[in-house]
């Protein structure tokens, strides 16, 4: 009978310490994936803040970590890139899709670039740290030309017209409703969003609804 309990009281004690074991496990794996999100909102806010490059180091700071956790859970700034991208890319992709897309052809130019430019102004600062990087890691390339590929995909959808168009006006539609154009507008011509849209309007209508 005392043999009974002493086996009954190890495997009692063998199970409690797995179970303790789990839980540590389970604590430390939730601990690091906070910690690597900090990272990740860390650097996405820098970058709305206007510091397009931020640095390793200023990221950590921000995400209240030291220099060695954020290594540790990225190896270098182009991992960290590609986490920005993995956590931001179905919320900036939406803000292009969906609007009125009925109605005669100058409604519909109108609402796209309503849309367009709504979507330019929220994620600005993070086209911007596209380009300023785009230079120096291949997937910002490939998700830059990817991005085009789908704004142009999506200009067709809103006008479908734009098909019959002649081959150097369809090309001028993509430079005017591009966010280099929107941005040479608003920020080096310092003009107003409603300036912009006019502005945009008027050139689109010129080239897709001009003989």
């Amino acid at each position: 009978m005392l043999s009974y309990w002493v086996c009954e009281e190890g495997i009692f004690e063998s199970i409690m310490s797995e179970s303790t074991q789990g839980k540590t496990v389970d604590g430390r794996r939730l601990r690091s994936e906070r910690s690597r999100k900090a990272i990740v909102d860390a650097a996405l806010a820098l970058i709305e803040e206007g510091i397009l490059v931020p640095t390793a180091q200023l990221v950590a700071e921000r995400a209240g970590v030291g220099i060695r956790s954020f290594f540790r859970h990225f190896e270098d700034m182009e991992s960290l890139t590609k986490a920005m991208d993995e956590q931001i890319r179905d919320g900036y992709e939406k803000l292009f899709l969906g609007g009125e897309r009925e109605g005669a052809v100058e409604q519909r130019l109108e609402h796209a670039v309503e849309r367009y430019a709504t979507a330019y102004e929220q994620v600005s600062n993070i086209i911007l740290a596209t380009a300023a990087q785009r230079w120096r890691y291949e997937m910002l390339r490939k998700n830059y030309a990817r991005n085009l590929r789908g704004l142009r995909k999506d200009l067709d959808n809103w006008l479908p017209e734009l098909k019959s168009l002649p081959v150097e006006k369809r090309e001028a539609v993509d430079a005017v409703a591009s966010f280099e154009m929107w941005h040479r507008l608003r920020e080096h011509q310092g003009l107003s969003k409603k300036a912009g849209i006019a502005i945009v309007t008027g050139l689109l209508k010129s080239l897709v609804l001009d003989d």
